[in-house]
This record gives C-alpha cells, sequence and structure tokens, in this order.
C-alpha cells in the first residue's frame, strides 16, 4: 500500500470516529518526529503495539479485502480495539489460539460475520455447529452461518471460532474487548495471506502504524520489551 493512501484511510477512519462522538486517545496523534522525540516515554505502548493499524493483509486491494484498527490498550490482562469496516470490505477468514474477544457493534450499518467452529487439531470444520453467545444469550449457527449484529450487539469469540466479517449494507464501527493481543503470532488465516500490508513510501507518514515501530523508532520494538506491555 502506497503510504499516501494509507494517510487518506487513517484520516477518512479518524474522522468516521469522531462522527459516533467516540474521542481517540492523546498518544494517536503524535508524529513520528515526536515519537522519536519521547524515546523511553512511549515505550509502553511501542511494546504493546498500541496504536493506528491499517492492513490490506498482503492482498493489494483494501477497499475489497481490508480493515481499520487502532489498539487503545494491551495491558496484562485484557486489551480493547476500535475499527472500522467498510461496506462489503471483507476481513478474512482467521481464528485465534489464545484470544477471546467480544466484538461490538459501536454503530453504522449491520455487521455481519461468516462462522466455523474448529476440529481438534485447529482446521476449519465445514459441517460442526457453531456455539457462540449474543450479548450473553446461546447462538447455534450452522457451519458457514452468518450472524448480523445490529448497532449496539456483540458476540463473545472463542478460540478456534473460524470468523470473517463485513459491513452489511453500510459502513460499521465496530468495538473489540478481548483477553491480551498478540497480532504478531496469534492470528490464524484460513487463506495463506499476512496480516500487515506492505507500506511503499511515497509520501511521509502522518502517524505511525504499529507495523512501523521498529522501522521508524530506530532499535525497534526489542529496545522497549523492558517494560513487558502486552505481554
Amino acid at each position: 500500500m502506497k503510504r499516501s493512501y494509507i494517510n487518506e484511510i487513517l484520516q477518512e477512519a479518524d474522522g468516521f470516529i469522531r462522527s459516533f462522538g467516540f474521542s481517540m486517545p492523546p498518544f494517536a496523534y503524535l508524529t513520528p518526529a515526536q515519537m522519536q522525540a519521547q524515546g523511553a516515554a512511549v515505550s509502553a505502548l511501542v511494546s504493546a503495539r498500541m496504536g493506528w493499524d491499517i492492513t490490506d493483509y498482503g492482498l493489494e486491494d483494501f477497499r475489497k479485502t481490508g480493515l481499520f484498527l487502532f489498539t487503545l490498550r494491551n495491558g496484562a490482562d485484557y486489551a480493547e480495539k476500535i475499527m472500522v469496516s467498510r461496506q462489503g470490505q471483507i476481513s478474512p477468514l482467521h481464528r485465534h489460539g489464545v484470544k477471546t474477544e467480544d466484538i461490538i457493534n459501536r454503530g453504522g450499518a449491520m455487521l455481519a460475520i461468516e462462522m466455523f467452529t474448529s476440529t481438534p487439531n485447529g482446521a476449519l470444520d465445514p459441517e460442526a455447529k457453531v456455539q457462540v453467545r449474543v450479548d450473553g444469550v446461546a447462538r447455534t449457527l450452522p457451519a458457514g452461518g452468518i450472524l448480523q449484529l445490529a448497532p449496539g450487539e456483540s458476540v463473545t469469540l472463542a478460540p478456534g471460532n473460524w470468523h470473517a466479517f463485513w459491513g452489511e449494507g453500510g459502513d460499521v464501527l465496530i468495538g473489540e474487548v478481548s483477553t491480551v493481543n498478540d497480532d504478531l503470532t496469534d492470528n490464524i488465516f484460513h487463506a495463506p495471506i499476512g496480516r500487515f500490508a506492505t507500506v511503499e513510501e511515497d509520501e511521509a507518514p502522518l502517524h505511525l502504524l504499529v507495523s512501523d515501530y521498529e522501522k521508524w523508532l530506530g532499535t525497534g520494538i526489542s529496545s522497549f520489551a523492558s517494560s513487558g506491555a502486552g505481554r
């Protein structure tokens, strides 16, 4: 993805989020130069990989297959994200090995989620029914069933729940509250795709993505690991 396009998506998503009265934390608006200058002062958020995250999953067609995310917090016990899924924009089929998450429709259109369960070895089960909880109430779906969440509704996904999602009938603001998040190792995709985009630097970044931290902050994430945040 070209950096100019990433900057455009970032500004569009920020405006969309604000339109719902949701305020982003002050660290969201640090420039790359400010983050470089603050060094140890931003070590916790860098170690926890908190911040902006825009991905096309390496497929180079963001509007078709992509997702905007911002990790608000990622501590010793839980994590929280705000996400934007555009109408018909697929976040591809995947599962987590460790993370349990609540996916919440925070506003906008319907959120559609396609779901499967796992076989004992973690593979996608094309036949077994899927057991989930919607706002705490048990719900059973057929394999490949599509759950639609209206604004305000949520679903709890356990490790092993395969899921893909998109905005149905419009753009959706999505919340995620989960156990500790590790996007480097805990995303297992059904198709052979990547988690992060490849960035082509055609202009300066407005703000760094979490996938930029190692490159733009010099010595990389490992230099900030002593805080233990997000681990």
